[in-house]
């Protein structure tokens, strides 16, 4: 399952949810607390996550910063979410 959390506002999140199609739920965190215990919010500035988070609950990897220009980077997520999952990623 994905959860995307963002301090958006809950409207913004679902109508760009609804236009993007994306998979997963979304939730807002406008009061920036799960930023905050992610360290995802440093001053007044919100910093682009990404934590893995196993059946278990905990966390099986971090990308701190995620740089979304990256293509590296989403292929590092997809082994990730793989090993995670415990599917096989392709080399």
């Amino acid at each position: 399952m994905l959860l995307g959390v963002s301090v958006d506002p809950d409207t913004t999140l679902a109508a760009w949810a609804r236009e993007s199609s994306y998979p997963g739920m979304y939730a807002s965190d406008s009061g920036q607390v799960i930023g905050k215990l992610y360290g995802s919010i440093r001053g007044s500035s919100e910093v682009r996550n990404v934590f893995i988070i196993g059946p278990d609950g905990k966390i099986t990897h971090r990308m701190t910063p995620f740089n979304v220009m990256s293509q590296d980077a989403y292929t590092e997520l997809e082994k990730a979410v793989d090993q995670t999952a415990g599917v096989s990623s392709p080399p």
